[in-house]
């Protein structure tokens, strides 16, 4: 009698450098299992030199979609068939779906972090102060000026990156932005409503600290981190010591992982059973 072998798994899976400390993987695998999906997901640490190669790769083999991770979200789109609206207006891809063999870049990078600080604290009115502007931190500063935050202060040590950040927002969300340039520990303005660290600063094994004035930070404002491992950095651990209500990446992680999920299977995803795999993959 012929065994009866299961199909080849569909593949998926997230493109970046480094990546060996991001729990999404385990996260995605479970969820798959959890949903009774034959399908699996590969975390690819690709060297900058490889990147094309790697994206030609994902279309040959098959993926059905992908995620983009630093540093590559800008990097990756003329290796793409074509970007969605978001990707466009932002300049920045995170997302990558398999259109029967086009290669559709999408970004759900700020929708992530608006779902996951308005479950804490509301973004309209408020004023931010975004640390960093990375592919990451661009979207993230778009997708809150569309959210309604009254003013934004984009901060970076490289003066091009952050005025060209600055001035996107501006003209994508038509909402007042100005750039501050990041020299020793930055202090902020009275009145900031969320601080966003959008840099790879506490990110483990390192786990460094932020630059920041601390005796600056008001107990009202909301501390919003992107790092995914450990869920709680120094600096979110920092501004909760100081009362300070805090937003972490993995729940971002989880938010636009769920967006995803939905793009690649049609699937419309429980987000407990997100919350449930990532916690196992931290060990939590």
């Amino acid at each position: 009698m012929t065994a009866q072998l299961p199909p080849q798994k569909q593949m998926t899976g997230m493109l970046g450098h480094p990546v060996a400390e991001n729990p999404i993987d385990r996260m995605f695998d479970a969820v798959y299992a959890h949903y009774g999906l034959h399908w699996q997901f590969w975390k690819c640490d690709v060297a900058a030199d490889d990147l094309g190669a790697a994206i030609a790769g994902t279309r040959a083999l098959g993926f059905r979609g992908y995620g983009i991770t630093v540093p590559y979200k800008i990097a990756a789109i003329p290796f793409l068939d074509a970007i969605d609206e978001d990707a466009r207006v932002i300049g920045a891809a995170n997302w990558v779906t398999n259109e029967n063999g086009r290669l559709i870049g999408h970004n759900n990078d700020g929708k992530g972090v608006v779902k996951a600080i308005n479950k804490v604290t509301p973004i309209a009115g408020k004023r931010v102060v975004m640390l960093g502007a990375g592919g990451a931190g661009r979207a993230m500063a778009v997708e809150l000026g569309w959210a309604g935050a009254a003013h934004l202060t984009v901060v970076t040590r490289r003066e091009d990156q952050g005025r060209e950040v600055a001035d996107l927002v501006s003209r994508a969300a038509g909402i007042p932005t100005t750039w501050q340039r990041w020299d020793g520990a930055v202090r902020l303005l009275e009145g900031t409503g969320i601080l966003m660290n959008a840099t790879h600063l506490g990110c483990a094994p390192a786990c460094e600290s932020v630059p920041l004035d601390w005796s600056s930070l008001s107990p009202t404002t909301t501390a919003v981190d992107v790092i995914t491992n450990p869920r709680v950095t120094p600096f979110l651990q920092a501004a909760r010591e100081r009362g300070c209500p805090i937003v972490d990446g993995v729940e971002m992680l989880v938010q636009l992982a769920m967006h995803g999920f939905e793009m690649w299977t049609g699937i419309k995803p429980d987000e407990g059973v997100f919350q449930r795999a990532v916690a196992e993959a931290l060990g939590e």
